[in-house]
């Protein structure tokens, strides 16, 4: 592909920038992030190379130093802080995190049943519709419930990758491959966050989570990468012409 092209990588790259700038200063820091995670995907697997690869990466983690530094809001520091170091404020910053473990924790293997959630019902987890919605879930559903949803997902983001994979141009197979990441990082961040192995962000839990918006965003993915399978030009890889996927 030509995105592996230092040149487009670059041009590439302002075009992301720019919603992700305007993003970041909503302030939105976790849907910022998932933007330049789209992005860097499709670098990734255009076939760019190890150097052009660690460029990139002394970019971000400069950009980084900068967003810290000038742009980052007190409160998102505090996140970030607050995940290093959880106990050092349980009863405010590190309060939701703490609550989310208790949570999971108590579902055990089977959880307490559907309705049953006592840290969501009775108001001990913030949030439970829409950032916290995986530990509801997994308080009432259990680990065993947990792994049916992760099921779920594996099985959904297979089938939007080997949908786009098998498109007939370098746009049907780039839109698949975003799509996938931009769940697949919905997906990684909610659970993480609800776990504790990432920072809180309002981040969502896609299909799941309560909300018009990411909802609205998903389906329409879904919804575009369907017609193009429908109406695509060719419906095996074998029969694209003139593009190619990453590195031969």
């Amino acid at each position: 592909m030509e995105i592996a092209h230092i040149r487009h990588i670059f041009i590439s790259g302002i075009y992301a920038f720019i919603p992700f700038i305007l993003i970041l200063l909503q302030p939105a820091l976790g849907s910022a992030i998932i933007v330049f995670f789209i992005w860097l995907g499709m670098v990734m697997v255009s076939g760019v190379s190890k150097k052009h690869l660690l460029l990139v990466f002394l970019v971000g983690l400069s950009a980084f130093v900068l967003l810290w530094g000038f742009v980052f809001k007190p409160y998102q520091k505090q996140r970030v802080e607050n995940f290093i170091n959880p106990s050092a404020d349980v009863h405010g910053g590190g309060y939701n995190a703490l609550q989310s473990q208790i949570a999971i924790g108590s579902g055990q293997l089977f959880g307490k049943g559907i309705g049953y959630g006592t840290q969501s019902h009775l108001k001990f987890l913030p949030e439970y519709q829409t950032d916290f919605i995986f530990a509801a879930f997994a308080e009432e559903w259990g680990f065993v419930g947990v792994l049916f949803m992760l099921f779920f997902f594996a099985v959904v983001i297979w089938r939007i990758l080997y949908n786009g994979f098998i498109g007939s141009s370098n746009f049907e197979v780039l839109f698949g491959l975003g799509l996938a990441i931009f769940i697949t990082s919905h997906l990684t961040i909610n659970v993480g966050m609800n776990l504790g192995l990432l920072p809180v962000t309002g981040i969502t839990l896609p299909f799941v989570s309560y909300g018009g918006s990411h909802l609205l965003t998903e389906f329409a993915g879904l919804g575009i990468l369907m017609g193009m399978r429908r109406y695509s030009r060719a419906t095996h890889r074998d029969n694209m012409k003139n593009e190619f996927f990453g590195p031969v």
